[in-house]
Order: C-alpha cells, then sequence, then structure tokens
C-alpha cells in the first residue's frame, strides 16, 4: 500500500512539473507572439540611426515608433541583461528582414551594421534624374530629390561621372556626389592640355559632350563626327537642332516631338535659340567628351540616326531630306 502511495505521489510531482513546465512554455511563447516576435508591419530593408548620447529610452522608442519592434520594454531589458546602455554601439543599422526583439537587442550590442557595400552602375548619358532613380532602387533610405535638388541648384549636371560605384546603404547624398564629381576630375585631368588646345572652356566641352551622348551611337568614330558638326554648326551662327535636349526638359525623344515643341520658346530649345543650351543635360562617359575635345573634321552639316542606332550624314538640306525618306520612315 505504501509503496502504491509512493508511486502514486512520484506521478503527482511528476504530472505537477510538466504541467508547470507547460505552463511556462506558453507564457514564453504568448510573451514571443504579444511582445518578442516582429510586428507584422517591419518596414522593408529599413536603415535606423542610433546617434551617439542616445538614452536606452530613446533607442528602445525610437525602434518601436519605426516599427522594428513591438515592445520597447522588452528592448531595454534584453539590452539591459546584454550588458546594459553604456555597451549599445551607435551608427546606422539595417535591416533587411524582419527579426525578434532579442536579435535586435543583439545587434545593436555588437554592433553589427549590417551595411554591405553595393554595386551600383550608372550608366553614361544618364541625366540627374534619371541617376537619382537607379540610386533610390539601389538605397532604401535615399534621398532622390534632395540628390536631384542639389545637383541642380550647384549646377553639376554633366560633372557627375558615369562608372560602378561601391556604396553602403548610409551613404548620404553629398558624399556621393562628391565621389561622382571626384571621379570626373580624375578622369578629365589627363586631357586638359587638349582642352587648351581646343580654345573652349571645360563648360562648353562637357555641355557638347552631353548632347553628343543623346545624338550619337555608342562608337567613338560616331561621336566624333557628329560632334565636329555640331561645333560647325556654332561657327557659322546656325542653331544646333538637335532633339536630345527636349528628353531633358519635357521627357520627349525624336519620335514624339511635334511641331509646337520645336517652336516652343525655351533656353532648351536648340531650334529656337542658338549657342549651346545654359547646362549639360545628360552626364557623358568618357568617348563623349573625348569627341567633344578632338572632334572629326567633315564637310557634313547634318546628320540622323536611325531606329537601330545607325548613322547617316550629309553635306545638304536637300541629302538630309533624303535622308530622312530612306531611313527614318
Amino acid at each position: 500500500m505504501n509503496k502504491f502511495l509512493k508511486i502514486k505521489n512520484f506521478v503527482e510531482k511528476r504530472v505537477k512539473i510538466i504541467s508547470i513546465i507547460t505552463v511556462i512554455i506558453f507564457i514564453c511563447i504568448g510573451f514571443y507572439v504579444i511582445s518578442w516576435r516582429s510586428p507584422k508591419s517591419f518596414p522593408d530593408q529599413i536603415l535606423i540611426s542610433i546617434e551617439k548620447g542616445e538614452n536606452l529610452s530613446q533607442i528602445a522608442n525610437s525602434f518601436k515608433e519605426k516599427n522594428v519592434i513591438r515592445s520597447s520594454f522588452w528592448l531595454k531589458t534584453f539590452i539591459i541583461l546584454w550588458g546594459g546602455e553604456r555597451n549599445v554601439v551607435a551608427g546606422d543599422y539595417y535591416f533587411p528582414t524582419a527579426i525578434s526583439v532579442f536579435k535586435v537587442a543583439k545587434i545593436i550590442h555588437n554592433g553589427e551594421f549590417g551595411l554591405i557595400a553595393r554595386k551600383i552602375t550608372i550608366p553614361e548619358g544618364a541625366s540627374s534624374i534619371e541617376i537619382a532613380k537607379i540610386l533610390k532602387k539601389k538605397l532604401p533610405n535615399f534621398n532622390d530629390k534632395d540628390f536631384v535638388s542639389k545637383v541642380l541648384d550647384n549646377n553639376y549636371e554633366g560633372y557627375l561621372f558615369p562608372d560602378t560605384y561601391f556604396l553602403t546603404l548610409n551613404v548620404k547624398t553629398n558624399e556621393i556626389i562628391l565621389m561622382m564629381r571626384e571621379n570626373f576630375t580624375r578622369q578629365i585631368q589627363k586631357y586638359q592640355k587638349d582642352i587648351l588646345k581646343s580654345g573652349k572652356s571645360l563648360n562648353e566641352i562637357v555641355i557638347m559632350a552631353s548632347i553628343i551622348e543623346g545624338e550619337a551611337n555608342g562608337s567613338l568614330k560616331s561621336k566624333r563626327i557628329v560632334s565636329g558638326i555640331l561645333w560647325r554648326r556654332l561657327s557659322i551662327g546656325m542653331p544646333l537642332q538637335v532633339d536630345a535636349p527636349f528628353k531633358y526638359y519635357n521627357g520627349k525623344n525624336s519620335y514624339t516631338l511635334t511641331k509646337k515643341d520645336l517652336e516652343e520658346d525655351q533656353q532648351y530649345n536648340t531650334y529656337k535659340n542658338k549657342g549651346l543650351p545654359p547646362t549639360a543635360i545628360t552626364n557623358p562617359g568618357i568617348d563623349s567628351l573625348r569627341a567633344a575635345i578632338a572632334p572629326t573634321r567633315t564637310k557634313y552639316l547634318y546628320f540622323l540616326s536611325d531606329k537601330k542606332g545607325n548613322m547617316y550624314y550629309s553635306e545638304t538640306f536637300k541629302g538630309h531630306k533624303k535622308n530622312r525618306g530612306l531611313y527614318l520612315n
């Protein structure tokens, strides 16, 4: 009988222990579901900054306000368990996917910023607006409007060298602009003597190169021929009469321009105005810059390219009209 009671007591104790453990597990699961796991509205690819001198409450509240965590209390608790707010590393943290508050605490305690540089290629002939769109797709916190505004306000269009860059997600607008401008300076440096010999200013070269980028196909030979034609037009007082600037200010190309567009009194309208446009219209690559510096002299005064990018030239307007009928219709 005593043996039976002992077994009964043992079983009851085991059941009680198991029940307590089960309750604890359910409580933990409840905590996880309610407070520890990531919010449903966790933002996609968010970048959060922890400034030097911020206290624990400010940090926790900032993460909660941005929907990275459900509970500021549990973030503070885990940070304290990890060593306290003095061990939180200030800086910019990138969260590509949703994670628990426990992992968030661990990341900011260890200073695991997650900022791996991204490879971003800026194509030749991209305007500042087009560059901003490319950067916006690659850098979640990038301010495209600020970028374009700073480029235009400081007259940097044309001086942002198209190239492949490796940028971290916390890179600032000014840093990107400076990086691209410094690259331009390095690339153009070897041609300084040629620019002086050309008799043109650097700004004139850049503006012309930006037009060549939009008017000629990709070969250096074609670009130099087009450059020679355009410089010749300027020298005889003829309007440039090119379509590329229209894309810059109204988004239209040779195939969508109307007669009204060509008659519009606008500073980038090279049919109405003689001389170069007031600014560059794209950010040209090195071949277009080289073509603007060293054009090929020919007797041609007209050119056109078909939809496949093939170039055709003529010395007279009559020959140009003939080419239009042959290759554009």
